[in-house]
């Protein structure tokens, strides 16, 4: 039987290798993003790679909650219409807007919440009374510690975490799995590449392809693990940082960190 997969930022560099890994394997999908013209043509990619799939796009813009309740409406007319439940939600939305918190407008601290926490939230909701089977959270290595000058991306991260493994808990016993997934970086975007080159060797080691984190977090919740720091290096970092105190990693991150400013794409 086949079943359906709703990604969010599925035109985004790790959104469509979701989109890409799941058409190779013959599952239906369910995209959405902000673009129906970059949503249409994510499509036409993807049934090149399986021309027998159910591909269905929704433009939803995620901080709306109408848009939202839409987008949740259109899940479950397109399970009704091609007999096909919904199985897996994977939440990869996100902004990584990094700046000092005082360059924020009171528009984008919204923004950034809305998308990073409260749709990903919000959908889960949603998607858990459609039946859902396995929800992937996208959060990142930024959210184990504060970050000064992405304090508030590391803070959604470090909440959609905590949501994540206190859902799991909740749907114990349910028949719902739920991973959160902490990638370092992924080069996608120009900007991003050039912030990973940046970094030097450490950049170079730490990042991981989309194509590489997309199959390391299905192959997470496939093993019903309940969060998982993608890529050695960064588990590494995970560890190995553990001992030294807050008071120097924030000074650290801060002192690194705030050379870097970048807004919204």
């Amino acid at each position: 039987m086949n079943v359906f997969n709703l990604i969010t930022g599925a035109t985004g560099g790790l959104g469509s290798a979701f989109a890409k890994l799941l058409a190779e394997r013959g599952e239906d999908l369910i995209l959405t993003g902000r673009s129906e013209e970059k949503l249409r043509a994510l499509k036409e990619e993807l049934l090149t790679i399986r021309e027998d799939l159910v591909i269905e796009t929704i433009a939803c813009d995620l901080t709306s909650e109408k848009d939202r309740e839409i987008l949740l409406s259109g899940v479950a007319m397109a399970c009704e219409k091609h007999h096909t439940p919904l199985y897996r939600l994977i939440n990869v939305a996100g902004a990584d807007i990094q700046k000092s918190f005082t360059q924020y407008t009171q528009q984008k601290i919204a923004f950034q919440c809305r998308v990073n926490f409260e749709s990903a939230v919000s959908l889960s909701h949603g998607a858990i009374a459609l039946g859902v089977k396995e929800i992937v959270n996208i959060s990142s290595v930024s959210g184990i510690y504060p970050m000064p000058y992405f304090a508030i991306y590391s803070a959604t991260k470090g909440a959609l975490t905590s949501f994540s493994l206190a859902l799991r808990e909740e749907m114990r016993g349910a028949g719902v799995r739920v991973t959160a997934i902490l990638p370092g970086a992924i080069p996608t975007r120009d900007d991003v590449k050039e912030q990973i080159k940046g970094q030097g060797l450490w950049g170079k080691i730490a990042a991981k392809s989309p194509r590489f984190v997309a199959e390391q977090s299905l192959k997470a919740v496939a093993k019903n693990k309940g969060k998982v720091v993608v890529g050695f290096a960064n588990k590494c970092m995970n560890i190995g940082t553990k001992l030294i105190p807050l008071p120097l990693k924030l000074r650290f991150i801060a002192k690194r960190w705030g050379k870097i400013s970048k807004d919204s794409f």
